[in-house]
C-alpha cells in the first residue's frame, strides 16, 4: 500500500486537490491517504474544507497577519518536518505554485520524499509575474519526480527544461473536476430547495440587482500582489467608468481582505449604484455567482480555467499567464491594468453580441473533468 500525503495551505491549492483526494479515499486498499494543511490562507481554506468535507491529520496553523514570504516560509519548513520524519509518506502531493507547495517539496527533499506535482509547468517565463508564482514553479519542477501537467503546452514548457518526458503525464486540469463536482451539488440543491445560506445570499443578491433579468451581471476579483499600488488604481478607474457608461450593467465585486486592495477600491468606487462590494465568497457561491455572470474580469488563475467551461468570457488584469491555453482558444483576453484597454474590451464584450458568442463559445481547453481519475491511475503503476 502505498502512504500518500497530500500537502496545501489555500483555498486555490483546496479546491483542485479535493477531487484527486476523494479519489485516493474511493481507493483504500490501494492508498493509506494522509491530509496535511499548513492554513496558508486560514479563513478561505476551511471554507473548502467544509464544501468538500475534508479533514485534516495535521493543521500547521501557520498563518499570521501581515507575513513576510521570509516569515512564511521558515514557518512551513519548520513546522513540516516533524510531520513528515513522524508519517514517512512514499509520496507528498502538492498542487500550483504557491509558497506553500514549493516549501513541501523542499521539505520532502530533505527527507528524500518522493514529490508529486499537481499542475505542473505553467510558465510566464518572467520571474517576477506572477510574484512569488513563477518562481515557486519551477523550484518545485526541479524537485519533482512525477509531473502531472495539464495541457499539452505545460508538457512542452517541462521538456524544455530537461525534465524526463517519462516523468510527465498530461490529466487536464483537476480544477474542472471541482468545478463540475460543485456544479452538479448546486443544481441538486435548487431542485430540493436546499442552498446553503451562503449560496442563498448571492442568490438573493442577483434577484436584487436584476428582477426582470435584464441586466448583464459583471464578476470582477482582483488581488495580485504585482497589482498593488498603480495598477489598481487604474482598474478602479476602468470599473467605475465601465460601470458609469453601462446603465445595463451591474457589477459585483467580492473584495479581497488585503489593504492594499481595500483602500483604492473604497476610495474610487465605493459610491458607485451599480457596483456592489461585497465580503470575499466561499467557492460554492462564487461557482454559483460565475454561472450567473455575463462576463468575468479578474486577475485570478483559477478563473482563468473555470470561466471557460461555463461559457463566460474573461478579461484578465495581468500582462502576462501562465494559461495561455484560454488566450490561444480565444475564450481569455489579457488586458493588464491598462485603464483604457479595459475599458475597450469590455465594452465590446457588453456592446457587440458577435464578439461576446466568440469569447463565450469558444473550447475549454482544460479538460473534461477526469483529471483527478488519470493522476489516481498513475499513482496505481507506482511502486514502493
Amino acid at each position: 500500500m502505498l502512504k500518500i500525503m497530500t500537502i496545501f495551505g489555500t483555498r486555490p491549492e483546496a479546491v483542485k486537490l479535493a477531487p484527486v483526494i476523494k479519489k485516493l479515499e474511493e481507493n483504500k486498499d490501494l492508498f493509506e491517504s494522509i491530509i496535511c494543511v499548513t492554513a496558508q490562507h486560514r479563513q478561505m481554506l476551511d471554507q473548502v474544507l467544509d464544501l468538500f468535507e475534508i479533514k485534516p491529520d495535521y493543521d500547521l496553523n501557520i498563518m499570521k497577519p501581515n507575513q513576510s514570504l521570509f516569515e512564511l516560509t521558515s514557518n512551513v519548513l519548520l513546522n513540516l518536518q516533524p510531520v513528515l520524519e513522524k508519517e514517512k509518506p512514499d509520496i507528498i502531493l502538492v498542487q500550483g505554485d504557491t509558497t506553500t507547495v514549493f516549501v513541501a517539496s523542499l521539505a520532502a527533499f530533505y527527507l528524500k520524499i518522493k514529490v508529486g506535482h499537481v499542475e505542473a509547468g505553467l510558465r510566464t517565463f518572467n520571474k517576477y509575474s506572477p510574484f512569488p508564482e513563477e518562481v515557486n514553479r519551477k523550484l518545485t519542477t526541479s524537485i519533482a519526480d512525477y509531473h502531472f501537467a495539464p495541457t499539452e503546452i505545460s508538457q512542452k514548457n517541462l521538456i524544455d527544461e530537461n525534465i524526463d518526458k517519462n516523468s510527465i503525464y498530461v490529466t487536464g486540469n483537476t480544477v474542472i473536476d471541482a468545478l463540475f463536482l460543485t456544479l452538479e451539488k448546486l443544481k441538486l440543491d435548487q431542485i430540493n430547495n436546499d442552498l446553503s445560506p451562503k449560496v442563498k445570499e448571492i442568490s438573493d443578491l442577483c434577484l436584487k440587482i436584476n428582477p426582470k433579468n435584464n441586466k448583464k451581471i459583471v464578476l470582477l476579483t482582483g488581488h495580485r500582489r504585482e497589482n498593488f499600488g498603480q495598477g489598481f488604481e487604474n482598474i478602479c478607474y476602468a470599473i467605475k467608468e465601465i460601470a458609469e457608461k453601462n446603465s445595463d450593467v451591474e457589477i459585483i465585486y467580492p473584495v479581497h481582505l488585503n489593504p492594499n486592495v481595500r483602500e483604492p477600491v473604497m476610495r474610487i468606487i465605493s459610491k458607485n449604484s451599480n457596483i456592489h462590494l461585497i465580503e470575499p465568497l466561499d467557492y460554492e457561491p462564487f461557482v454559483y455567482l460565475m454561472d450567473k455572470s455575463y462576463v468575468i474580469i479578474t486577475d485570478s488563475g483559477g478563473v482563468q480555467e473555470e470561466a471557460p467551461s461555463l461559457g463566460k468570457p474573461v478579461l484578465v488584469m495581468r500582462d502576462t499567464t501562465e494559461r495561455p491555453e484560454a488566450v490561444l482558444a480565444g475564450t481569455v483576453k489579457l488586458v493588464g491594468t491598462d485603464k483604457d484597454l479595459l475599458i475597450k474590451e469590455a465594452n465590446i464584450l457588453l456592446n457587440n453580441l458577435d464578439e461576446y458568442k466568440k469569447m463565450s463559445m469558444a473550447h475549454n481547453p482544460y479538460g473534461d473533468g477526469k483529471a483527478s481519475q488519470r493522476i489516481i491511475d498513475i499513482l496505481k503503476t507506482i511502486k514502493k
